[in-house]
């Protein structure tokens, strides 16, 4: 055989709340590997990863999804940050858009500031919605500037001023003014779009975790050099590990755009184009819905935070295999949100966790077997499970295994809830979808789910305890462009907004080609963002000229809300995505042949022995009839009564309900 060409070596890592997962693509077949997170210093569970996997960093191409943005935003860790803003704007973060998330509490909660009073900083200088000049800069704006920072001692600052989307003079004076070593964000660079509000929090945001993450990525390079890194944005492309430190806000959505990425390449290899996802890893469940391509939206959050830059479009709950269990003071059964995350984990991992977690239950019901977890390297804790589970089942006078049927239950209506958000109330069918489960934990829950929700197609991909991984390597380089020009549509020409459009789309040539994506190579769409006039929301629809465009998003308005309607339509933003080539990833065919014996092992509620088939040894076309356990390296599918599993050619699990 021949060896495999250095070169051909490619690593996906995504960096999880609990474990690290490995992909690596040596030209014709996949390895994969898992290690336990360090949230306190990701680069050293990846070290770790490698030195198992035995790879040296001078013959590697590495893509990374990092959880170190979307980790500082929500524990609060960004670094100290001056917010600069016009005069009489520097409580707009603040005041936000004064939305109540208690509507009924007389006294809530004040919502925290992002930036303390004492670090948002005002300057005179003003333009006009149309661009035209308000006011100038006052002879004192840059030595009071200078002087605030000295005496705050900022490690970055955000620039936000109003309309720098149209005229950006002012904001990168300001930049010129500042003294080096810190890290400055711009809107007009962040977040070139109308809304002072998010393109603020967007630009703030940047700054704020922006020394974190590019700290982290210079420290990843230095220690995988002479290997080239890149890394997996929030819109599903990737893009080097040198850019990506400067656009922090761009990779909220890591690792869960790679999950994304790889279902939509699995879907693809299955003849499959419309999928719903479902993610269930340790900590959180991710789900999203797949029409062909990957949906992408700009009104994503992070905690209470809008993020207005491009994002895959995914609805997130705590509700993983971590997921504690509990009993409410009104003495009910509760799941989650919180997690026993990857220390000290499920009380069955042996690192002296003593909460019952979905996990915990999962092996109590013997649907999670202690010695094919992690391929045998991590032997499960049963008897400790049993331990905690009872703490659960005695308060509600019910058996152990009562009580852990109860917790993957409730876990269950958890995950169909956020399932109907990106479906049912969204107006989509899930039936017309077919439900892709990966994940670690995944596969013990997809059938369940599907029933729920009517659904009688499943699949859960070959490496599903990875694909978040897989994914990183299946992405294309890419960027996603965006500029807010408003007016009523058929005010424009089509030659003005065509000219707009190509302006946008030279600027992420550029930074393309300047990471090695050849100019042929590069694929170009278009789109607007529009509403009728009056509207504050917005519908985005591809550009296909004035007309067409006009056209379809009267027929979108309607498909989505009921209804059309007479007035004039009007432009707020153009958008422009690039994509270079895909990499040259392809899933090796596995054996065809006659079915392997397999074992048996007794599962909670069923009358018999259970069959459980590894599924390194199925072969292509076999089937599988539930009630069975099918166990992998990174992951383990339980197939209730009723349902059918067929191997597809690649080892992918496609199931089928069957029952009447």
């Amino acid at each position: 055989m021949k060896k495999p060409d250095p070169t051909d070596l490619q690593l996906g890592i995504d960096t999880g709340g609990t474990f690290t997962d490995f992909v690596l693509f040596d030209g014709r077949s996949l390895r994969i590997h898992k290690v336990l997170s360090t949230p306190q210093a990701p680069e050293q569970a990846i070290l770790q990863g490698m030195r198992e996997l035995g790879l040296s960093t001078g013959d590697l191409r590495v893509v990374h999804g990092s959880t170190v943005a979307t980790n500082a935003v929500l524990e609060h860790k960004g670094v100290p940050t001056v917010y600069i803003t016009n005069r009489g704007l520097g409580d707009v973060l603040t005041i936000g858009r004064q939305a109540r998330r208690e509507l009924y509490n007389l006294q809530p909660e004040p919502p925290r500031s992002p930036v303390p009073p004492g670090h948002c900083l005002e300057v005179d200088a003003r333009i006009g919605a149309d661009g035209s000049r308000i006011s100038s800069f006052s002879p004192g704006d840059k030595a009071a500037l200078l002087a605030a920072i000295e005496e705050i001692r900022p490690a970055a600052v955000a620039i936000n001023l109003l309309f720098s989307f149209l005229d950006d003079a002012d904001e990168r004076m300001i930049e010129d003014w500042l003294p080096d070593g810190l890290f400055v964000s711009r809107s007009s660079d962040v977040l070139p779009e109308y809304k002072e509000y998010e393109r603020g929090i967007a630009t703030w945001l940047n700054a704020w975790i922006g020394p974190l993450v590019a700290g982290y990525l210079e420290r990843l390079e230095q220690q995988l050099s002479p290997a080239p890194v890149a890394v997996m944005q929030s819109s599903g492309g990737t893009v080097s590990a040198a850019r990506a430190g400067s656009k922090a806000v761009h990779l909220l959505l890591s690792g869960p755009a790679g999950g994304l990425t790889g279902a939509r390449f699995i879907g693809q290899q299955a003849g499959q184009s419309r999928l719903m996802t479902f993610d269930m890893g340790g900590t959180s469940t991710d789900v999203a819905l797949i029409d062909g391509d990957i949906r992408l939206t700009s009104e994503g959050h992070i905690g209470h935070w809008p993020v207005a830059v491009p994002m895959v479009d995914m609805h997130t709950i705590g509700a993983g295999g971590g997921s504690v269990a509990s009993i409410d003071a009104g003495g009910l059964l509760r799941v989650g949100p919180e997690s026993a995350g990857a220390v000290p984990g499920p009380a069955c991992y042996g690192q002296g966790g003593r909460q019952a977690t979905v996990t915990d239950a999962n092996l109590v019901l013997g649907r999670l077997l202690p010695d094919a977890f992690l391929g045998g390297n991590m032997v499960l804790d049963r008897a400790a499970a049993i331990t905690a589970v009872e703490q659960i089942a005695a308060p509600l006078q019910l058996s152990v295994e009562q009580a852990a049927l109860g917790i993957v239950a409730l876990a269950n209506e958890h995950m169909v809830q956020a399932l109907r958000v990106i479906s049912v109330q969204r107006g989509v069918d899930p039936r017309r979808y077919m439900l892709v489960s990966f994940g670690g934990a995944g596969g013990l829950h997809v059938c369940a789910l599907a029933e729920a929700l009517g659904m009688t197609r499943a699949l859960v991909p070959v490496h599903a305890g990875v694909l978040s991984a897989l994914g990183m390597l299946a992405a294309a380089r890419s960027r996603q462009l965006s500029r807010t020009v408003t007016g009523v549509l058929a005010d424009f020409s089509d030659t003005l907004l065509a000219e707009q459009l190509q302006a946008l789309a030279a600027a992420g040539t550029d930074e393309l080609l300047a990471e090695g994506v050849a100019t042929a190579d590069i694929t170009t769409s278009f789109s607007l963002d529009l509403r009728y006039h009056g509207q504050s929301y917005t519908l985005n629809l591809p550009w296909q000229g004035i007309a067409a465009t006009g056209a379809a998003f009267h027929a979108l308005h309607e498909q989505r809300y009921g209804h059309c309607l007479p007035i004039p339509i009007e432009l707020v933003n153009l958008r422009c995505g690039l994509q270079g080539l895909p990499p040259d990833i392809s899933l090796p065919e596995i054996h065809k042949g006659a079915a392997a014996a397999a074992a048996q092992v007794v599962i909670a509620g069923q009358a018999d022995t259970v069959p459980v088939w590894p599924r390194s040894v199925l072969h292509a076309g076999q089937v599988i009839d539930g009630p069975a356990l099918v166990t992998e390296t990174v992951a383990t599918t339980w197939l209730p009564d009723g349902w059918q599993c067929t191997v597809d050619a690649v080892g992918n699990l496609l199931l089928e309900y069957e029952a009447i």
